[in-house]
């Protein structure tokens, strides 16, 4: 399958970041370097910022339709497992791609800038996973914890291993990623059992909104917030992988 314009631009413009650096790099010489005009940058991306996430509007759209295709598939699917297959196409993406995942993570250390429209992008993806459930999880399951605070756990759990990877990225984290996935659900369809059935999700709304505190989470690429927050959780920069994962477990017991 060929390359997507995106995933063509969002490669170009991080090589001339990284050589030339992020505020001596024009517009016209990402497009130039792209192969397309300055008038279709900026239709297709809008700012020099947004080009660097550009391949994130491309697998959005790809988690989307998994999501989408899960809930018309003829086999039992679980829903709380179809958000971590979406969340591992993400993960993929950034490890098959190792020089553009290294260096976009080296950039956003030299350009606090750019986290902000990380911490965009990571949000958007949880809000996905949040409405899919909402709409599949059956009502006897719908509560906080299986929806927003699942959904944000995910995500978490993603860049914790995402990041162990970019300081590592001779090693797998695989395994450790699917174990975390696998606690997760465990703690979700725990927290769900036990929880009355007085605490059912709140509307879309208002899902957003209680969803908003993951904008302070550490961000895929390593942006360094000062913590990383799920709704229910408070876990301190510089832990590790497994630090996360489990304070997770334990938040949601």
């Amino acid at each position: 399958m060929g390359r997507s314009p995106h995933h063509e631009a969002v490669e170009a413009a991080i090589d001339l970041f990284t050589r030339q650096g992020y505020e001596n790099t024009t517009v016209d010489e990402i497009a130039d370097a792209a192969g397309i005009s300055r008038a279709t940058f900026f239709r297709r991306f809008g700012s020099k910022e947004d080009v660097v996430f550009a391949d994130h509007e491309v697998l959005l759209e790809q988690v989307v339709g998994q999501l989408a295709e899960s809930r018309q598939s003829p086999r039992s699917t679980d829903p709380l497992v179809e958000v971590c297959r979406a969340a591992r196409l993400v993960f993929d993406h950034h490890i098959s791609q190792p020089d553009t995942s290294l260096a976009r993570h080296a950039l956003l250390q030299q350009v606090p800038g750019l986290r902000d429209r990380e911490l965009i992008t990571t949000h958007r993806y949880e809000r996905a996973f949040t409405r899919y459930l909402r709409a599949t999880l059956p009502a006897e399951r719908q509560t906080t914890t299986t929806t927003i605070a699942f959904s944000a756990s995910v995500v978490a759990v993603h860049n914790a291993y995402l990041r162990a990877w970019l300081r590592d990225p001779d090693g797998d984290p695989r395994p450790g990623l699917e174990e975390g996935f696998a606690d997760l659900r465990r703690a979700a369809r725990a927290s769900s059992a036990r929880a009355p059935q007085t605490e059912t999700t709140a509307g879309s709304a208002d899902a957003d909104a209680v969803a908003a505190p993951a904008h302070h989470a550490e961000t895929a690429d390593g942006g360094a917030s000062d913590r990383v927050v799920v709704t229910v959780l408070d876990v301190p920069a510089g832990r590790t992988a497994d630090d996360v994962a489990r304070a997770v477990r334990e938040a949601l017991a």
